[in-house]
């Protein structure tokens, strides 16, 4: 199996598990009411929508975020061998970012808004909440890529260093 198959597989792994999980929250839980708590005080399931970047920033532009997101599937897919394809946590690295980055690009698309549904919490002094910003699997799948790839960075990274400490040696 080659290097591009590879990314295709965990690329299409990554939206179809988005894709699954979205639909189980469009059918159980209504939208901005509705929320299941897993673990009080911790972990809970809800139903937001987010037409901004992370964390809700550039919040309404959905459409041009949209755009962006497209844009930059279309750069990664052709600058992918400035990555490193060669192995397999580059080939998976690169796989989830344009996964999750699909998959929340499908939300832009046809939903209007991009679908938030895991909520980490925690209780203030008096009651309130305090947390995490929602996420979902497609964001998930683009943070892990992203720091796979920074990951993969600094082992080539100390690499070129030790090779260049041996040569003056």
């Amino acid at each position: 199996m080659g290097k591009n198959q590879r990314i295709a597989i965990v690329a299409g792994a990554v939206i179809l598990f988005d894709f699954i999980t979205k639909q189980i929250v469009l059918r159980n839980l209504e939208f901005h009411r509705d929320e299941k708590v897993i673990i009080d005080g911790f972990f809970k399931f809800v139903h937001w929508g987010n037409t901004g970047a992370a964390w809700s920033f550039w919040s309404g532009n959905n459409e041009m975020l949209a755009i962006i997101s497209l844009v930059a599937l279309l750069l990664l897919f052709i600058y992918r061998e400035y990555f490193d394809t060669r192995t397999l946590m580059g080939q998976t690295a690169l796989g989830l970012i344009f996964g999750g980055i699909f998959g929340n690009v499908i939300d832009r698309l046809f939903v209007g808004h991009v679908i938030d549904f895991i909520r980490f919490y925690l209780y203030q002094r008096g009651g309130s909440e305090i947390g995490f910003p929602a996420f979902n699997i497609a964001d998930s799948a683009i943070c892990t890529g992203v720091g796979l790839l920074f990951l993969l960075s600094r082992k080539a990274e100390q690499s070129r260093a030790l090779e260049t400490a041996a040569e003056r040696s």
